[in-house]
């Protein structure tokens, strides 16, 4: 996996720097009793509770309120790109936060990498868990779930790593598809596949036993994030993407599968 997109320490520094100074900011402006500002987040829904748990301490220590809307990073990335009024995308694919940027919808100095993806296998009770990707010929796995690899990166992700492994022709009619990574994994929770190729986050947050894949049978799951606002709701949405860089925001990240940059290479 290439770490050379990691951030520098000293730019970490930096970072945790900002968000004392945003968040001493904030502190002045409640002393004022001014209302508190309140930022939108369009989030890849991989996403949903290590962020749901980072917009709660940032709140506590800012004051500042995030609301977060979780989505394929494919459909956020267009709707961005049509207007919609987020302070900050946070995608699994870098490639669409390019594309906002290249559209004119994000401050391009603001884009990071903050975290790599992880897929991992998992069945719903009375399925057997398969060992590795290539258990998935067994004809027990009927349907199988995977994200639409059309604006899903962990979709995109799930299908190279069959095409690697030999076996997506062959199991191309078993595949059904979820809107996203979260709903993929809502329809092998129903019952609706027996067994899905889910993000390693949602089975973490879930608790369940789950095989990881080997992360050399797709490319990176490079997840990253822009700033589209300015003015004060920018300045907010900047110190909540410093946010994700210190160490707090690290840790959790890291609690939930995530590979932060500048981490030792996972087991594959």
């Amino acid at each position: 996996m290439n770490r050379r997109h990691a951030p520098p320490r000293v730019t970490r520094l930096v970072l945790g720097l900002l968000v004392a100074v945003l968040a001493s900011c904030g502190a002045a402006e409640q002393s004022d009793a001014q209302p508190d500002t309140t930022i939108t987040v369009a989030a890849a829904s991989d996403l949903r509770f290590a962020f749901e748990d980072l917009g709660a301490s940032f709140t506590d220590e800012t004051g500042t309120e995030v609301t977060f809307s979780f989505g394929s990073s494919g459909l956020l990335r267009e709707q961005i790109i049509n207007g919609a009024p987020f302070d900050l995308f946070a995608s699994a694919n870098v490639e669409f936060v390019d594309a906002v940027i290249d559209a004119g919808r994000g401050q391009a100095d603001t884009k990071a990498t903050y975290a790599y993806g992880r897929l991992a296998l998992w069945a719903p009770p009375g399925t057997p868990l398969p060992d590795a990707i290539e258990d998935l010929t067994d004809p027990r796995y009927s349907r199988i779930a995977i994200a639409n690899p059309d604006h899903a990166p962990y979709g995109l992700a799930a299908e190279a790593a069959l095409a690697t492994s030999g076996i997506l022709d062959d199991l191309r009619d078993r595949l059904v598809y979820g809107e996203n990574i979260s709903d993929t994994f809502r329809i092998a929770q129903s019952g609706n596949a027996s067994v899905g190729i889910i993000a390693l986050s949602l089975v973490i947050a879930d608790g369940s036993d789950h095989t990881l894949v080997p992360d050399d049978l797709h490319d990176p799951l490079r997840q990253a994030l822009v700033v589209t606002s300015t003015g004060e709701q920018g300045d907010a949405a900047r110190a909540f993407a410093a946010y994700l860089d210190t160490p707090a925001g690290r840790e959790t990240m890291a609690s939930y599968g995530f590979v932060v940059p500048d981490d030792p290479e996972p087991d594959r």
